[in-house]
């Protein structure tokens, strides 16, 4: 039976699965929403897993996790790797463009960018404070506007005179758009106004003091936006690539990350049938005053974390 390697990126919106083999070809690619619960999401991705690939020829022998909850879902899946996204999606990256310099990523609640010098992350930068420019905020403004988000980018190339759309703040931008829209502007110069915003805001801060390099790559789901693209290639003055497997990009690199580890992982598909409880325990035993989460299988506790000093370590 043929090894292969899972690696499964557990964001706030969705949740992604890769499965590659030694050569790091992908076999399998699974792409779902998270809706809040990254634990039942991940038991509907395995689902489709055992339904959709050939475990007659291949065995995963090792699992890598990164993401949000990629501490939960890796201590529920005895992950052979936990890692961050900026690693993992760097790696991923790399794996397929190994000239890449500079990687944009916005996501359905976060943003991120990595800066890349001779296949080595060099500088980077994150932004999860404010929602502004991301997925969730243009899914917002297309149901406000009554279009469907995924028409978002090739409307915004209909127009020739894009709307200035003030995006520092989600709030803002509502007020804005309302306010461009009742003063008759047309909708695709709206819409067009919006992309270009979420660039510039995104160029503004999360690229603040950033040195931008071609080759620049464009990921995660606003990547699909071919509306947002051309206004960072305007703003870039280059050629942006957004490849239509980006979203993958973390999935496959904590695969990579997780085969590179050499350490096979003991471990069962059917977790789809193990009740899994988390919780938090606030700790008082000093100033702190830490929340610490708590994981349970089958109501025995196999991991907590989040405690900041010794006063607060559960031992397992």
């Amino acid at each position: 039976m043929t090894k292969c390697f899972l690696g499964i990126d557990i964001g706030s919106i969705s949740t992604k699965g890769v499965i590659i083999d030694k050569d790091n070809n992908i076999l399998y690619s699974g792409y779902l929403w998270t809706e809040g619960n990254p634990i039942e999401a991940v038991k509907r991705l395995l689902n489709e897993l055992k339904k959709d690939f050939d475990f007659t020829k291949y065995k995963v022998v090792a699992i890598g996790t990164t993401g949000s909850a990629r501490r939960l879902i890796g201590t529920i899946l005895n992950a052979s790797i936990i890692k961050n996204e900026i690693t993992a999606h760097a790696i991923g990256t790399i794996s397929l463009y190994p000239d890449i310099k500079t990687i944009l990523e916005i996501g359905g609640q976060d943003s991120k960018i990595i800066l890349i010098e001779d296949g080595i992350v060099v500088d980077y930068a994150m932004n999860t404070l404010c929602a502004a420019g991301t997925g969730s905020f243009l899914s917002s403004q297309a149901k406000r506007l009554n279009v469907a988000v995924e028409d978002f980018g090739s409307i915004a190339l209909q127009s020739k005179n894009p709307t200035k759309i003030a995006a520092r703040c989600t709030v803002f931008a509502e007020s804005d758009l309302v306010h461009k829209a009742q003063m008759g502007y047309k909708k695709e110069d709206i819409i067009a106004g919006l992309c270009k915003s979420v660039a510039v805001n995104y160029l503004n801060n999360v690229g603040k003091g950033k040195n931008i390099k071609p080759p620049v790559i464009f990921q995660g789901g606003v990547s699909k936006n071919i509306g947002v693209k051309k206004a960072f290639e305007d703003l870039l003055n280059c050629e942006v690539i957004a490849p239509e497997n980006g979203h993958l990009m973390g999935a496959l690199g904590v695969a990579i990350l997780a085969k590179n580890t050499n350490k096979e992982t003991a471990f069962d598909f059917n977790i789809t049938d193990i009740k899994f409880d988390t919780r938090g325990v606030e700790c008082h035993k000093c100033p702190n005053n830490c929340e610490i989460i708590c994981v349970r299988k089958d109501n025995r506790l196999i991991d907590a974390w989040g405690n900041r000093c010794e006063a607060g370590s559960i031992k397992i």
